[in-house]
């Protein structure tokens, strides 16, 4: 059965969370308020958890610290900054960054680091093409091949 501690839960989250026989499960009441109970994978499963956590943690500090202070105009302007996460932003989210990096490992080593270098680390062309000892537009043609490959990759994975 289930290790997971119990939880507590505020009444916008409806998803109980199981283990049973190394199996994931997700129970929730559906909108004609009867009890579903599906077979998720780990990763789904993972997903949730993670986000339960972080619904506690908020319930928390909500409870420690922002109802008990006073209501400033900074305290007010915090609020107004965290704004909670959909769960189903945050495992579109993860599975979306799973594909990517899946179709980036496919590309060829030279294609993958240029394209790294630009889009994760921010560095131009002209810097990727000094670091490389190689033509600017080597550098260019590469990222652009890159994404070209990566919009043919990721439309396979769409469907």
């Amino acid at each position: 059965m289930d290790k997971r501690p119990k939880r507590r839960k505020d009444k916008y989250n409806p998803y109980t969370l199981e283990t049973v026989d190394n199996k994931f499960y997700v129970s929730f009441s559906d909108s004609n308020k009867i009890k579903q109970r599906v077979e998720v994978s780990q990763d789904v499963y993972d997903c949730f958890d993670e986000y339960e956590l972080i619904e506690l943690s908020a319930m928390n500090e909500y409870d420690r610290h922002i109802e008990q202070s006073e209501l400033l105009e900074s305290t007010l302007e915090n609020r107004s900054w965290n704004k909670e996460i959909p769960l189903y932003d945050v495992v579109e989210k993860k599975y979306i960054s799973k594909e990517v990096r899946q179709a980036i490992n496919t590309l060829p080593a030279a294609q993958r680091q240029r394209l790294i270098k630009y889009y994760y680390q921010s560095k131009n062309y002209k810097k990727i093409a000094e670091e490389e000892g190689c033509e600017y537009q080597c550098v260019q043609r590469s990222i652009y091949r890159a994404k070209k490959k990566l919009k043919t990759l990721l439309n396979q994975f769409k469907d």
